[in-house]
């Protein structure tokens, strides 16, 4: 495994490793259970002229297929593979379901992947969904040829996360009817400021307010992610692990792929790298695209 730090242009290598409130309880690490039914999936495509192994890109808790829309349209672009985008279940226009395991969430894209005719994939994914790439790895090897996790790491997150904090604010938000969304979208913002303090993230959150009938709501399902919170901070604990190439794309200004994490990251996925981009958030994406693709594309051309 090696560790590096992404400045400017270029690579610099650091050292080898050896290796309302909502009451949020104790997170340990689960077995692996019994799944529901998979359930679909929303999903946009962009199709490429290369007949490479296609990327498909997995989002994060309260984020949506469209976080990754540029970003793939980009690297469509300059790679000429076909780029997947992806709904997970109870967020943007996917089914949504009370259970919400990784186990589960795995069988969705296996499902997906099937209907597609996808036989092996690049897997990209931030924080949740990077958690469901590394899960999807774990169980289903081959349908990945490579793994790219975005600022998480296996390991529990509770002491890193603000996401109850965020729950317990999109809970309380009400909204008056039969208004124009710029209209209900200031009221929300507004009672979303005494718990959420950063600008980008009230306006991260936001971006799931939809209006129907009339009326506005969470598109996400919060109920849900309440119910499951515990698993989806957690990860699932396996005995076995991914010998295929691996990225961990961490933000150089956030806590939560950290020296800690190094020996489980070491064991479970034993051909990783782990690499930061300076100047970037939990939202490596968002804060430094043209580090984030320049990073994907050095991988996708790695031994």
């Amino acid at each position: 495994m090696r560790l590096a730090f992404w400045y400017g242009c270029r690579w610099l290598p650091l050292r080898r490793t050896p290796y309302k409130l909502f009451p949020v309880s104790e997170i340990g690490i689960r077995r692996h259970t019994t799944g529901a039914s998979p359930v679909s999936l929303s999903y946009d495509v962009f199709d490429g002229r290369s007949t490479g192994t296609p990327l498909v890109f997995l989002h994060g808790l309260f984020g949506c297929k469209s976080n990754f829309q540029s970003i793939g349209k980009k690297l469509v672009q300059q790679t000429g593979r076909k780029v997947l985008t992806i709904d997970a279940r109870n967020h943007g226009n996917s089914a949504h379901s009370s259970v919400m395991t990784y186990e589960a969430m795995c069988s969705d894209l296996q499902k997906l992947m099937s209907q597609l005719h996808i036989q092996k994939c690049v897997l990209i994914g931030h924080s949740m969904g990077g958690k469901v790439a590394m899960t999807t790895a774990l169980l289903q090897p081959d349908l990945v040829e490579r793994l790219v996790v975005v600022d998480i790491s296996p390991s529990k997150t509770f002491t890193q996360t603000n996401f109850p904090t965020y729950i317990t604010a999109m809970k309380a938000v009400k909204t008056d009817s039969n208004i124009p969304r710029s209209t209900a979208k200031r009221q929300a913002e507004d009672q979303l400021k005494s718990f959420v303090k950063d600008h980008s993230v009230r306006q991260f959150l936001l971006t799931n307010l939809i209006e129907e009938n009339g009326l506005y709501i969470w598109r996400v399902n919060l109920d849900a992610i309440t119910k499951n919170l515990d698993n989806l901070l957690g990860f699932p604990e396996f005995d076995t692990s991914y010998s295929g190439p691996t990225l961990f794309l961490g933000g150089g200004n956030s806590p939560y792929i950290c020296s800690e994490d190094f020996p489980e990251i070491q064991q479970l996925f034993p051909y990783s790298d782990i690499q930061y981009i300076e100047g970037a958030s939990h939202w490596v994406h968002a804060d430094k695209p043209h580090d984030f693709i320049n990073s994907i594309r050095t991988f996708l051309c790695s031994p």
